[in-house]
């Protein structure tokens, strides 16, 4: 290795991408390239990054496995980065083995947790966990181990285990203090600052009042029954009920949740539920159907009983009710979830993440485009969606997989 390589490779490490591009912008050797690949993307500019790292694997000769390998792990965050969520992870599993077979530690830790970030972006929680289980990130450089921790707090926040997650993100802090870049430091930051944000907003008897993440745990902990509109299900201790699945049933539920402990007029749920304002008998004859398949999907928790006027919640064992609805309004609430991570995110890797189809995906983008919610930039294949910031509140309950699956 030449005296302007190990150079590069040094300020890359300590985050200083344009010290790096000094050293070896005009080169065109495989470990230039790979470097210079690696500089765009800490500079932002991922696709450049993405071809420079290509065409630095195809440099590399086949007795070089070591650096293809690395050049593997650094275009597979590159495209963690891009949201391009679609490829197979076999490649950087395969380069993980080869890195750890060489004694390259440090890179086969990173390809591991790039895996692992993967999978958190893809709601796949218990995929994340066991991944993350047996990683260890101790005598490796600092900012390995902040990832490491950054990772480890991001699925105990997406678990609702906001003690771990605040554990771990202390463990992060030092650890990027430790590493002194600058990125990582305000990620770090950032991550601890939404734990005291809102993150939910409890309705009960007429009344909203905003949540952080310690309080929906406890919430959820106790011996309430909630109604959950972020995850769309009903909770109660360790039972979950889901019923994404069952939008009808789910508003039915919601409805008379948010108006417990009184009763429902039947004109009103139909109202709600079906979407029209000129109910026929058709439409109380189907109330009534959908009231008795509700009735026995919620059953022990739950009764639901007719009253003069409409419908009214009857909880078992005197239990509470609450209404758990999101920090921002709305049907599409998890996509902007999702696309207020400030990155460029594609349809494809929408739709993967949110379990939709693409076309579903197109549409809910065109709506929220039509309100100025979302921007596109990018034609074709390369069209990628951005949002601005929500600002004020997490959306960590809003992502896939947040609550127990169905």
């Amino acid at each position: 290795m030449d005296s302007l390589i190990a150079a590069a490779g040094r300020a890359l490490v300590a985050g200083d991408a344009l010290g790096a591009l000094k050293r070896v912008a005009l080169r065109d050797d495989p470990p230039a390239l790979a470097l210079r690949g690696i500089a765009m993307a800490q500079l932002g500019e991922y696709p450049r990054a993405r071809e420079l790292l290509r065409r630095a694997a195809r440099g590399f000769g086949t007795r070089e496995a070591l650096a293809r390998a690395r050049c593997v792990v650094a275009g597979a965050e590159v495209a963690l980065a891009m949201r391009d969520l679609g490829g197979s992870p076999r490649a950087l599993a395969e380069a993980a083995t080869a890195l750890d077979a060489r004694g390259d530690r440090a890179n086969a830790l990173q390809a591991r947790l790039i895996a692992v970030r993967r999978l958190l972006l893809l709601g796949r929680l218990d995929e994340a966990s066991a991944a993350l289980v047996g990683l260890d990130a101790k005598g490796l450089p600092p900012s390995l181990a902040a990832i490491t921790e950054l990772a480890t707090a991001e699925l105990a926040l997406r678990s609702l285990r906001t003690a771990d997650a605040r554990s771990a993100l202390d463990r992060a802090f030092a650890a990027a203090q430790r590493a002194a870049i600058p990125a990582l430091l305000a990620e770090v930051t950032e991550a601890r600052a939404a734990l005291d944000r809102a993150a939910a907003r409890r309705i009960h008897a007429g009344h909203e009042e905003p949540l952080r993440l310690e309080q929906i745990e406890a919430l959820m902990g106790s011996d309430v029954l909630v109604v959950d509109a972020c995850r769309r299900g009903l909770r109660a201790g360790d039972v979950w009920v889901p019923l994404a699945r069952r939008p009808i049933l789910f508003a039915l539920l919601r409805a008379l949740a948010e108006n417990w402990p009184g009763d429902v007029e039947r004109n009103a749920l139909i109202a709600r539920v079906f979407r029209t304002r000129q109910p026929d008998e058709t439409h109380r004859a189907r109330l009534r159907v959908e009231v008795g398949r509700l009735r026995s999907l919620v059953a022990p928790l739950l009764d639901i009983q007719a009253s003069a006027r409409g419908f009214t919640l009857v909880p078992t064992d005197d239990r509470g009710v609450v209404v758990l609805v999101p920090p921002i309004d709305g049907e599409q609430a998890s996509l902007l979830a999702l696309l207020a991570d400030g990155a460029a995110w594609s349809t494809s890797a929408l739709a993967l993440a949110l379990g939709d189809s693409q076309r579903t995906v197109q549409r809910a983008l065109a709506e929220l485009e039509a309100a100025g919610q979302v921007r596109s930039i990018g034609r074709a294949r390369a069209q990628r969606w951005l949002a601005p910031p929500l600002v004020g509140f997490t959306t960590t309950l809003l992502l896939p997989a947040a609550l127990p699956p169905e």
